[in-house]
């Protein structure tokens, strides 16, 4: 019965405190304001894509915002006034993403141009090797500046091109040639941690990826078809 007793005055206290909250608008305000941002949280388990949940992410943030002014609660308020820019720039840097891989499908652009805000920079001098034939493939690669040619075959390297998709994503992930700079050259690179965080957060950047390797090897097949049909016409 003492046990009974004590959790019935709890009950009775917390009640009576809840009764004397509810009648202050602004705290119905806040309360409100923590229940939408405790339901966002909830929702938020269910959904699947980056995008929308980060998203989500920012309105719980600024809900619990809303409370822990209001109520007041300075550590909630500190808490997600602290995450609340951090989701922010994150779900911002994801939609340009987005937006730059759509542009890039919709101009049917080859290039990788889209990819050069999350690549490295790197100054390289005449002369200098960038990768080797058998070198491990653990990167991505732009020619920003200058000339780089491939050495077995001696083609020559497009400015603002990508390259080195295609044993970037082989199985032995081997080069299958040398890469060398004729003059000094700027080149843009990604690794693969880079690339797998781009794609577990937007998964139209991998369809895009696979779009740009699909049409590289289309353009292989094409000049191999016209060097063999000229080889054929010479006497």
């Amino acid at each position: 019965m003492g046990l009974l007793r004590i959790v019935g005055d709890a009950a009775t206290h917390h009640l009576a405190a809840l009764a004397v909250t509810l009648a202050d608008p602004w705290q119905r305000l806040a309360l409100g304001a923590a229940v939408l941002a405790a339901a966002l949280i909830v929702v938020s388990s269910f959904v699947k894509t980056i995008i929308p949940l980060r998203w989500l992410a920012v309105a719980s943030n600024i809900g619990f915002i809303v409370y822990g002014y209001i109520h007041p609660s300075p550590l909630i308020l500190a808490l997600h006034a602290t995450l609340l820019p951090v989701n922010l720039w994150r779900v911002l840097e994801m939609e340009r993403l987005t937006s730059r891989v759509r542009r890039a499908s919709a101009a049917d652009d080859q290039s990788g141009l889209w990819l050069q805000p999350h690549m490295r920079r790197r100054r390289m001098a005449p002369g200098s090797v960038l990768f080797r034939k058998g070198d491990a493939a653990d990167r991505l690669y732009m020619l920003a500046e200058g000339e780089m040619e491939i050495v077995e075959s001696g083609r020559k390297m497009e400015t603002g091109r990508m390259f080195g998709e295609i044993a970037f994503f082989a199985p032995d992930r081997r080069r299958t040639a040398t890469a060398r700079c004729t003059t000094a050259c700027i080149v843009l690179s990604i690794d693969e941690s880079t690339f797998k965080q781009l794609y577990y957060q937007n998964p139209e950047f991998g369809f895009e990826i696979v779009r740009l390797i699909a049409g590289r090897l289309t353009e292989d097949v094409q000049r191999l078809q016209g060097e063999l049909a000229a080889q054929r016409r010479s006497p």
